[in-house]
């Protein structure tokens, strides 16, 4: 637990991840999910829900220390344009940011300010997001090839047990968003298995496979079709 924590957030700086890491993803995303649920409650009875949801995505990125937001622009860099393999590995590898990364950025925070602004609160919606968001990305490297042997991720995978937790945490989060949103929290847990799968299949298609940075991608782009599909008028 200590392992996944210390790697998906900016406490246990220092701590080396193992293989029996991931095993932990679902829990840790759970707990993340929980602290940020709470900010958003919290923020919610002192702000206008605007700016509640703003603290909130910004309080989200700050205990995450930026690290999905960095996957997502260098995968944004590297799967976006017209590249061939090697160059797009090297681009999501290069520390400086383009063009694609940017806006897709931007287009991604601001959505998500708004898709919490737009709704009433629910902990228990962004709870089980959260776990399943942490799951899918477990559940994505322990499954699928990885496209940078000896990257950043290889210390994670090998373990047995990891994957059937990775599917018991998406199917757990999944039925906690439904039992606090009912059809909203059914749909949202949908979309995000739909935003994850669209950003797996386009990483296969053009690298062969994931790296760290799609799972950070696909658990953000995941996590924003989801609270966008919660926000509609249900």
């Amino acid at each position: 637990m200590l392992g996944a924590l210390a790697f998906l957030t900016i406490a246990g700086t220092g701590r080396t991840p193992d293989g029996r890491t991931m095993r932990w993803f679902p829990l840790a995303g759970s707990a993340l999910g929980l602290l940020v649920g709470a900010t958003w409650w919290a923020a919610d009875q002192a702000f206008p829900p605007l700016l509640a949801a703003a603290i909130v995505v910004a309080v989200d990125l700050t205990i995450t220390g930026l690290l999905h937001v960095d996957g997502l622009a260098d995968s944004a860099d590297g799967l976006l344009p017209h590249l061939d393999r090697d160059r797009r590995l090297e681009v999501m590898a290069d520390p400086t940011t383009g063009a694609f990364a940017v806006a897709v950025v931007a287009v991604v925070i601001m959505v998500r300010v708004v898709a919490l602004g737009s709704q009433p609160v629910a902990v228990g919606l962004i709870v089980g997001l959260w776990c399943v968001s942490r799951s899918a990305m477990a559940l994505v490297a322990l499954t699928r090839p990885y496209a940078r042997p000896g990257g950043l991720a290889a210390a994670f995978l090998g373990d047995r047990l990891a994957p059937a937790l990775a599917v018991t945490g998406i199917v757990v989060g999944g039925a906690l968003a439904t039992a606090t949103d009912g059809r909203a929290g059914l749909a949202a847990t949908a979309a995000f298995l739909v935003g994850a799968v669209a950003v797996v299949a386009l990483a296969q298609r053009r690298i062969g496979g994931f790296t760290g940075d799609v799972l950070g991608a696909l658990g953000l782009v995941g996590e924003t079709l989801a609270l966008v599909v919660a926000a509609a008028k249900w």
